[in-house]
């Protein structure tokens, strides 16, 4: 599939996009490099094999490379709580944007993308202390228009438990046999005694 291209205006055409006006409009925002980091086809495709083969948000596939990137992960180290969770959020617009042009849905639930920090030091930026990202705590779920491929554990584990298994069914069987021929051999031996005494 062609790789979404996200640009400013791509961006500020989007119902909720347009909502980031001060996000758009700050120049010290590094938006320009989120931008070209997503517009990337392998990123892209990453993000969708996340939620495929992983059962991930797309953002798991690909935020180990976003928080590595220099401008933004000086962006989101300095310590300035309101700016970099508007980032945040301008990025979570940008991973919809992606997905639902690519043929995929907002499934209204979110994964966990990392554990955050319990100390409320206003001094020094909120960031993880586990799980898979530093900065980003949780990310949208997607499911593609035409339905997922396969199955989730779960949904796997409710088909499984709804069938009866092939080994208890052959248990039944097999212990009906051994019930039949345990009457048989007894009903054998009866009439043999019975001959006996005659």
């Amino acid at each position: 599939m062609k790789s979404v291209r996200i640009t400013r205006k791509v961006f500020s055409e989007d119902a909720l996009g347009r909502t980031f006006a001060d996000v758009l409009n700050d120049p010290n925002q590094p938006l320009d490099a989120v931008f070209t980091f997503f517009s990337d086809s392998g990123r892209q495709r990453r993000m969708e094999d996340s939620e495929i083969h992983h059962d991930r948000p797309p953002l798991a596939g690909v935020v180990r490379e976003l928080e590595a990137h220099p401008e933004i992960n000086a962006f989101l180290t300095e310590v300035h709580a309101g700016p970099s969770k508007r980032l945040r959020q301008c990025i979570g617009v940008v991973v919809r944007i992606i997905m639902q042009s690519r043929g995929w849905k907002k499934t209204g639930k979110k994964g966990s993308l990392g554990v955050r920090s319990a100390k409320s030091d206003a001094s020094s930026p909120v960031h993880n202390t586990g799980g898979l990202a530093f900065w980003f705590l949780r990310g949208e779920r997607y499911e593609l228009e035409d339905g997922m491929p396969y199955l989730a554990v779960k949904d796997r584990c409710k088909e499984l438990e709804a069938r009866p298994s092939e080994d208890s069914t052959a248990g039944k069987r097999s212990s009906k046999a051994v019930r039949k021929k345990a009457t048989k051999r007894s009903g054998a031996a009866t009439t043999k005694s019975q001959a006996k005494k005659k």
